[in-house]
């Protein structure tokens, strides 16, 4: 039996990162794959990847801009509100970590997260961020 490494959370590709000691490849994920999980999981998958989209924004943008619990806990009180705050700031940290490694910056991509949120389509805002993060890390 090899050993193949570690590997932070399953289902991750390598991300093209530098390989697993640079830290970076583990913000990784397949869209594909996230996709269809959380649809068979009926949205719960959705949690973790949400997790796991801000725990990257937040070691790529070297401080705690964003905490699940807290997450939660608002989008539970405000009855989804705060969701949509949310979802302007991930873009903007995502336009941020752009702007600072000069990448091309996806413009109107805060815009962009809210107005999918709002009509319903909040996981396609997953996946752009995704995709965006991906982008970033490779």
């Amino acid at each position: 039996m090899s050993d193949t490494g570690y590997r932070p959370a399953p289902f991750d590709g390598d991300g093209g990162g530098g390989g697993q000691g640079d830290g970076r490849s583990r913000h990784y994920a397949s869209i594909p794959l996230y996709l269809i999980l959380t649809i068979l999981t009926f949205f719960l998958f959705n949690l973790y990847w949400n997790y796991r989209q801000m725990q990257a924004c937040n070691d790529l943008l070297e401080r705690d801009e964003f905490s699940w619990w807290t997450w939660l806990l608002l989008t539970l009180l405000t009855c989804g509100l705060y969701h949509f705050f949310y979802q302007y700031k991930m873009g903007a940290a995502i336009n941020e970590l752009q702007h600072d490694r000069d990448l091309p910056v996806t413009e109107g991509l805060p815009l962009l997260s809210v107005v999918a949120a709002l009509l319903g389509f909040g996981i396609v805002a997953d996946c752009i961020h995704q995709y965006e993060i991906n982008r970033i890390v490779a």
